[in-house]
């Protein structure tokens, strides 16, 4: 597609609720947004291990008209150790500059926003937990979410988020790397309930605990397509 056409055709694509949703919860996980013009437009990059490559191509197929390339590896090097991931990134587009200018400072590190329990929808979440979150081990009822790159401050702001969008308590846990989120008995039970209809069914087993002792009637088949 020439230079021209693509501006024109960039020019067509709107974002669905459906993918709001999905880049705010990925943005509080993995997601990154970058720019190469100062901010007038950004891209959404999506980078997970080999062994997620079904989520990342389930991540592609929601933005598929928003790429111009399918979803590649890449090899790197981690301390002497070569390394496969897999991804893809979005055109460069106007349209994300609202979640950048939302969720990174001016220092380009990401933060939350205050406005963020506008936007923490049941799918947000589920896709926040697919790449951040998992069960505390598979003997327990508590859910985590990785939260250590995050302030104190903006782990109080989706504290408080989910305690009002969902009734979920939650608090924070000291780790070496710094706090983690975590929900325990009843809140993980309702988290679960809340998220499971949307998480892939190869993720079942970040749940942990919980599957098994959830009703059968809160065992839905996935939502996700």
């Amino acid at each position: 597609m020439r230079s021209k056409e693509l501006e024109e055709y960039k020019k067509t694509l709107k974002l669905s609720q459906t993918q709001r949703s999905i880049i705010v919860g990925t943005i509080l996980g993995d997601g990154h947004l970058e720019t190469e013009n100062n901010g007038r437009t950004y891209r959404l990059k999506i980078e997970h291990s080999i062994k997620q490559s079904f989520y990342v191509d389930w991540l592609y197929h929601q933005f598929q008209e928003w790429t111009a390339t399918e979803p590649k590896v890449k090899l790197t090097l981690l301390r002497g150790i070569k390394v496969e991931n897999y991804g893809f990134q979005t055109l460069s587009v106007g349209n994300f500059r609202f979640y950048a200018k939302s969720f990174y400072n001016s220092k380009g590190k990401k933060s939350v926003p205050v406005q963020i329990k506008n936007w923490l929808t049941p799918l947000a979440l589920a896709v926040w937990f697919m790449d951040d979150g998992s069960a505390k081990s598979k003997y327990h009822r508590a859910i985590i979410l990785n939260t250590q790159g995050y302030s104190k401050r903006d782990i109080v702001i989706l504290i408080q988020a989910l305690q009002v969008n969902f009734g979920l308590e939650a608090k924070f846990r000291k780790q070496a790397d710094g706090l983690q989120l975590i929900m325990v008995g009843p809140s993980a039970e309702l988290f679960y309930k809340l998220v499971q209809p949307f998480v892939l069914p190869n993720f079942t087993y970040k749940f942990g605990a919980l599957v098994n002792n959830m009703p059968k009637k809160y065992r839905r088949r996935s939502k996700v397509s």
